[in-house]
């Protein structure tokens, strides 16, 4: 039997700039499919959002940002919620679901700054900010004499201490960027090899109750099916690796003829022991091709960066 779509729906999400654009781009997203629907937006002040000044792997990680919009979903003041999935922790709330992951916006890293065109150009001793220890591992591998700051804060924070000279560069999405209209900030967009994407990067993520059918089935022509595969096998591995804002593990899948390709890193904060592999296989495989790059990753040495995090040893 049809299961009968609702007649209104309320969106959770956080207040800040781009969390807004993200729900109501899913807005406009529904109103096209159901002209009829009645969407109201919800906007919440999470406790990531309120610890702005302490540093996300210290305070419990990305999940902070949406704690709150989970238990607005569970209490029944809100049927959905919308997340940047590289925000999402691997395992949602119990009886939570990710129902529809649209297509996937610029994954990649953007490199920002008014002095330097380029990472390269960075002279020993730069400042640059960034609130991801993925970022940070990253840099310090390739480029060892950097200074780098902590950077916390929404997006136009952020640039603004860029713009007070706090920074000589930082290292933002650049999916935020362009959501917000601010594609001119961006100096130069970080390769896959200078920085591998945090799995979910540029996805979006649609979490209902999965007593739900009625939300689930009005989500479905939403969802992207290409980009769901690649962030679930990102996912995958993330989660197979106890992945969190606390290890510095980067994830990227890209989908070809029905082939999937993804690469995975883990390191060390500070850069001196990192672990890279890839595999390839059937898109339609997706989990297992993460649980396999996960495997791969061990072999290469990331238990041992692993248990050097968890013991506390890891570099700075």
């Amino acid at each position: 039997m049809k299961v009968q779509v609702p007649d209104r729906i309320v969106i959770a999400t956080r207040e800040s700039a781009l969390a807004m654009w993200q729900a109501r781009h899913i807005e406009s997203r529904l109103l096209q499919l159901y002209p009829r629907l009645d969407v109201q937006i919800l906007g919440m002040t999470t406790e990531g959002d309120r610890k702005l000044g302490a540093s996300l792997a210290k305070i419990g990680g990305k999940g902070l940002f949406v704690k709150e919009l989970e238990e607005a979903l569970a209490r029944g003041e809100a049927d959905i919620a919308v997340h940047s999935l590289k925000d999402v922790p691997m395992d949602l709330l119990p009886g939570h679901v990710i129902a529809a992951i649209p297509e996937r916006a610029d994954p990649r890293d953007a490199f920002v700054s008014q002095r330097y065109p380029n990472i390269a150009a960075l002279p020993a001793g730069a400042r640059v900010g960034t609130s991801s220890l993925r970022r940070e591992s990253q840099l310090r591998s390739r480029c060892p004499g950097l200074e780098i700051k902590p950077l916390r804060g929404n997006v136009p924070t952020r640039l603004r201490k860029l713009d007070e000279d706090q920074y000589d560069a930082i290292i933002l999405a650049a999916a935020g960027l362009k959501r917000l209209g601010l594609d001119a900030r961006i100096t130069a967009l970080l390769t896959l090899e200078e920085s591998l994407p945090a799995a979910g990067q540029g996805a979006l993520g649609i979490e209902c109750r999965g007593d739900r059918p009625d939300i689930i089935e009005l989500l479905a022509p939403i969802d992207h099916a290409a980009t769901a595969s690649c962030v679930r096998a990102e996912r995958a591995v993330a989660r197979t690796l106890a992945g969190s804002c606390n290890v510095p593990l980067a994830a990227f899948g890209q989908i070809a003829n029905g082939t999937m390709s993804l690469r995975g890193y883990v390191g060390s904060p500070d850069g001196s022991h990192v672990a890279r592999a890839a595999v390839s296989g059937e898109a339609a495989e997706a989990e297992a091709l993460g649980v396999a790059l996960a495997a791969r990753l061990r072999d290469a040495g990331a238990d041992e960066i692993l248990s050097a995090l968890a013991d506390g040893h890891a570099g700075a």
